[in-house]
């Protein structure tokens, strides 16, 4: 349920729909919020995953299992595409336009602070020990990492990899704190099978609504 309405409908739907307005109406563009071309889209992706798996490993990870990072990676990308469309393609693009257009010095670095914000502010509503006000200051430091990322590519799909890769370790780390790493040493075919259908629904929104 939280998978269907947190995730899909709110945050890739509801989202999707909203800048398919805004662009419409020429409050912001789709390249702004990070839809770009297909060719742009490859490149993002192929840069940002190689530095968000860098980034990983350099960090002296709970694990390296195959197996299990691809389980954790599979259960956080249903996430962190939603996170992505919220706080960074709606939030952060709406804020750099409105304050560009009021003449308002440094936009985009605002832009970046206020979806770094929101990202960190929303955990209050997540598990332990996501929602603590230690962590939900930590997490919204992390943002300002993927807001660096999303501002200078402008592409989504690779903002997505990025920050999958920090929420990954956060959630791997919590599993190993738990004794609960074990548990994803066997292919989890139901978060599989849900990342991968994320991805497809975000792409059905890019092209139906939020198109460059």
């Amino acid at each position: 349920m939280y998978t269907v309405v947190a995730n899909w409908v709110v945050g890739l739907g509801v989202s999707g729909w909203v800048l398919s307005l805004l662009s419409g109406v020429g409050v912001i563009t789709a390249e702004k919020a990070g839809f770009q071309t297909a060719t742009h889209a490859l490149i993002a992706v192929l840069v940002d995953t190689g530095l968000g798996l860098a980034g990983y490993l350099i960090q002296k990870p709970p694990t390296r299992h195959p197996t299990i990072v691809l389980n954790g990676f599979a259960q956080v990308l249903t996430v962190s595409l939603a996170e992505v469309m919220v706080c960074w393609a709606v939030v952060g693009t709406v804020t750099e336009a409105v304050l560009q257009a009021r003449g308002f010095p440094y936009p985009t670095v605002v832009a970046a602070l206020v979806a770094s914000v929101v990202f960190g502010i929303y955990h209050i509503a997540h598990s332990p020990p996501f929602n603590s006000i230690k962590m939900i200051v930590l997490l919204a430091g992390i943002g300002l990492v993927t807001s660096l990322f999303f501002f200078v590519s402008r592409d989504i799909y690779g903002t997505v990899m990025f920050h999958n890769f920090l929420g990954m370790f956060g959630v791997l780390r919590a599993l190993h704190t738990s004794g609960k790493l074990q548990l994803y040493e066997r292919f989890k075919v139901l978060l599989i099978s849900m990342a991968l259908l994320s991805i497809v629904l975000s792409i059905v929104v890019h092209v139906l609504w939020v198109r460059p």
